[in-house]
């Protein structure tokens, strides 16, 4: 077995989690966009060019969120368990959406409902 370089690591983490991104993403926004709609008209009358602006920055820091897996995926890879790990990060990944999403629905709650 040859030893695995940096490089090889790190490209296989990328490899791996950027093909998740884009779900992520689009996971985060129907969330979003579900709570918007069910909350019309009130969610409308919400928007502001303030609460956008604060939608873009929730939406950054649930990005650079994801980016945390990157380095305990490198890590794993030089472990001797670095087989399991390429098997299984598909499970981490499916918390790492479950978990960023959970929180997405309660800001989206607070965003577009109304207390009554």
């Amino acid at each position: 077995m040859s030893e695995l370089s940096f490089r090889e690591a790190a490209s296989n983490a990328i490899r791996f989690w950027e093909r998740g991104r884009i779900a992520y993403n689009l996971v985060l926004l129907a969330i979003v966009a579900s709570y918007f709609m069910a909350g019309l008209p009130f969610s409308k009358n919400q928007m502001s060019f303030d609460l956008a602006l604060g939608l873009f920055v929730l939406a950054v820091l649930a990005n650079v969120a994801y980016c945390a897996a990157y380095p305990v995926d490198i890590f794993a890879q030089f472990t001797a368990f670095n087989g399991v790990w390429r098997r299984a990060r598909w499970v981490i990944r499916i918390i790492g959406m479950l978990f960023p999403a959970t929180i997405t629905r309660f800001f989206a709650m607070s965003m577009f409902t109304t207390a009554a």
